[in-house]
């Protein structure tokens, strides 16, 4: 899927100033001198970094930093917050995506969402939280939404505890389920890119591994971006890693980004190293 719009000239793999990069192509998302404001108090400032297609990129830092406020603005979805704004940009295939004829619900289809707690739409059943967005947007019948239904939940590795009790509420599955319902839900809608928000932090471990598991099994198919205080977790899941931290205006900005071994093993700043050896954070 992609956003319809006029695309911008592709930037490729290059190094992005003020970020640290890999030079091996495809790069699915650009972001360029992003400042996220919310009112006059500025979130995060000054972020550039070149996201790889089809590969786990870890966000880390301490509270506050600004992570999820960098999250939400790959897909606008911080825009919801009352007066909320950015500068700089943020380009998804070479497309930026603050463009004025970019339409925000599709750019969300094309770049999904799953958030901290699982959010199963209460009122409704297993099989219409899967299509839920697929009826938003558009019609289908019901053998194509069956179709869908299947594949989803199959990707989302939900299937066949499911498959017998689709007519029951979502919220009658268990924590790990739930999220498991979410994540096919979003995917559901066939986006490109993922983005996760401290997806397992409200789980137990046993559901958090199942996640854990998924995403190894989906970064095959979509660019995932997740936001974790786990730092073995990071280690565990991701191919990338950018950590973030917050100046003295508490205004959060990117440190180091590049592949996770390096960050956790070799980082190149010793903020880094002091915060992935637990010395602050």
């Amino acid at each position: 899927m992609t956003i319809e719009m006029q695309a911008s000239e592709s930037p490729g793999p290059s190094p992005v100033v003020g970020s640290v990069t890999r030079d091996e192509a495809p790069t699915k998302i650009v972001v360029r001198d992003l400042d996220v404001y919310y009112g006059s108090f500025r979130a995060v400032k000054g972020v550039s970094a070149s996201i790889r297609a089809r590969a786990v990129t870890a966000i880390i830092g301490p509270s506050g930093c600004g992570k999820s406020t960098f999250l939400r603005a790959l897909n606008r979805m911080h825009e919801l917050a009352p007066r909320a704004r950015v500068e700089g940009s943020v380009l998804l295939d070479g497309a930026d995506v603050y463009d004025p004829s970019v339409d925000p619900v599709r750019l969300r289809r094309c770049v999904g969402m799953v958030f901290q707690r699982p959010n199963p739409f209460p009122t409704m059943s297993i099989y219409d939280n899967v299509v839920a967005g697929i009826k938003l947007v558009g019609r289908a019948s019901r053998s194509d939404l069956d179709g869908i239904v299947e594949r989803s939940l199959t990707r989302a590795a939900l299937w066949n505890e499911v498959k017998d009790k689709l007519k029951q509420s979502g919220t009658s599955l268990s924590g790990g389920q739930q999220q498991r319902l979410c994540i096919a839900r979003a995917i559901a809608v066939d986006p490109d890119v993922l983005l996760m928000d401290e997806p397992a932090s409200a789980l137990d471990p046993v559901a958090t591994v199942r996640i854990e598991e998924l995403i190894a099994e989906l970064r095959a198919d979509y660019t995932i971006i997740i936001v974790t205080h786990n730092m073995q977790q990071a280690g565990r899941v991701s191919d990338d890693t950018a950590f973030f931290t917050m100046d003295e205006d508490r205004a959060g900005y990117l440190v180091e980004f590049g592949p996770t071994r390096e960050i956790f093993t070799n980082p190149r700043e010793q903020l880094t190293e002091d915060y992935v050896s637990g010395r602050f954070g």
